[in-house]
């Protein structure tokens, strides 16, 4: 990050309201759970079946419009610890290890007196799973790790377990909450589940198996619908991560969409265990449970699964806070949350200052009501990968009304959709726009009304970017006006 970057971030920083205690934290974190799969929440097949996120929703403050702001497992968790985008904690795939000199939420709370374990999925840095800066309790595995008899690492020594990885990192954070029951903690519980090859545990094998899995109305190959679309994306469809490819062939949409509907079922358990062990304990009233997804997931969408794109369904997540001291039971805010959020609420929670950058603010004010300021727009981010090329680098905003997309190095088709009136994202509002090459530079042909909305949205990604540290240049608005330098 540079000075200015710095210094605007913690200009940025918000103030911390005054506590007669310091709150236990529990964040739960899925791997790969998008928004709209929950009972609750409508979703046809789990009505009914994840009573525990149901609970968080009913007796806590959901936060409908909850975004991650990079669509990939490392460079979102990294945000997560970090509060930072990913332009600046420098996570930019799933082997990047996190910089050991950047302040993480642990680490402040462990210096002040907290208790703190990581019991899960870390998954940045390849397949280390060395115990990390911040935590003193430490249970984790290599990579994606195994859904059955997983080696796990117990504070730097490694052995085989026995059971379901779910049951396993359940049993150890209810441990954890029991041990330190006397003394202020967190417990960041980062499971393995959602995350494909979906393996649930044997009592859940066969639900659903007489169900057909919805198709979304952008599923279904229609020449008509790609020709608005930039190239990559049609031939994604046919990559294994697009539904005609789907995980390398070795599984079909049927059989993948019940299994990342078994293991939710299965992580919801886990929700419900957590929750009882803190009632057990006397802890639940007076404990910030926040429940939350590393990023959303596709399953059909403009012919896609997996994540990493900025469509609407990998780039939300669910997000649901609990904790009845702080703020009304069944509270729905529409203010956006993003991942970078996390780490100032945390801190907050603990009665501390953000004392070094962050880009995200605390969401505490919103668990009693929705303040008269608050953001209206964040900044979206995508690395190209070499093991996964078929997606290519993405700097995008995100407002309450536009969802802008822009590529870089892939000279196509950029994307605007209204999300209000358009929120499948069925009609792009750039489609027709080509951009041309003159002189070294890339331009974009716009005219009247769609020109002046495409330059403010990428004037205002310019302005994120240039205050946070990142790369101006990729909101595709130079110096010498909309065009992107080469």
């Amino acid at each position: 990050m540079t000075r200015r970057a710095l210094l605007t971030a913690a200009a940025a920083a918000p103030a911390v309201i005054g506590q007669a205690r310091r709150r236990n934290i529990v964040l739960i974190l899925t791997d790969d759970h998008r928004y709209d799969f929950i009972g609750a929440l409508g979703h046809p097949w789990l009505k009914g079946h994840t009573p525990n996120m149901d609970r968080l929703l009913a007796r806590g403050v959901h936060f409908r419009n909850a975004f991650v702001t990079s669509s990939l497992c490392s460079p979102s968790r990294a945000s997560i610890l970090t509060g930072l985008y990913m332009h600046a904690h420098g996570v930019f795939d799933n082997f990047s290890p996190l910089r050991a000199d950047l302040p993480t939420f642990p680490r402040r709370l462990k210096e002040n007196g907290y208790r703190t374990a990581f019991i899960g999925k870390w998954h940045m840095g390849g397949d280390s799973d060395a115990p990390q800066p911040g935590f003193d309790h430490w249970v984790s595995f290599r990579g994606q790790g195994e859904y059955y008899d997983p080696e796990m690492n117990f504070n730097g020594n490694r052995r085989k377990t026995a059971g379901y990885m779910g049951d396993v990192l359940t049993a150890e954070s209810r441990r954890f909450i029991r041990d330190n029951a006397s003394r202020p903690f967190c417990l960041y519980l980062s499971h393995k589940a959602v995350h494909f090859p979906f393996q649930p545990p044997q009592k859940y094998a066969s639900l659903w198996s007489d169900r057909t899995a919805p198709k979304p109305a952008s599923m279904p190959y229609k020449e008509e619908f790609y020709q608005q679309l930039p190239e990559w994306v049609r031939r994604r469809r046919y990559s294994r991560h697009g539904v005609d490819g789907l995980f390398g062939h070795s599984t079909n949409f049927e059989d993948a969409y019940r299994g990342y509907c078994r293991c939710l079922k299965s992580v919801d358990d886990s929700v419900g265990e957590i929750l009882t062990q803190l009632e057990e304990s006397g802890l639940l009233n007076d404990t910030l449970v926040v429940y939350t997804g590393d990023n959303g997931y596709m399953w059909g969408e403009h012919g896609l699964v997996d994540k990493r794109a900025m469509y609407e369904p990998s780039i939300r997540v669910p997000l649901m806070m609990h904790c009845p001291d702080l703020g009304p039971p069944s509270r729905v805010t529409s203010r956006m949350a993003l991942n970078l959020d996390l780490a100032p609420t945390f801190l907050e929670a603990a009665g501390l200052a953000v004392s070094g950058p962050m880009h995200g603010r605390s969401l505490l004010p919103l668990l009693g009501r929705d303040p008269d300021e608050w953001r209206t727009d964040f900044v979206y981010e995508y690395e190209w990968e070499q093991d996964y090329p078929y997606t290519p680098t993405i700097t995008g905003l995100r407002t309450e009304e536009w969802s802008l997309m822009q590529t870089q190095g892939v000279w196509d088709i950029a994307e605007l959709y209204n999300v209000r009136d358009d929120p499948d994202q069925m009609k792009n509002l750039l489609a027709d726009v080509r951009l041309t090459y003159q002189r070294g530079r890339i331009s974009m042909n716009l005219q009247g009304e769609r020109k002046q909305l495409v330059d403010r949205l990428q004037s205002r990604l310019h302005e994120i970017l240039a205050s946070t540290g990142g790369d101006p240049r990729r909101s595709g608005k130079g110096s010498d006006g909309d065009r992107f330098a080469l």
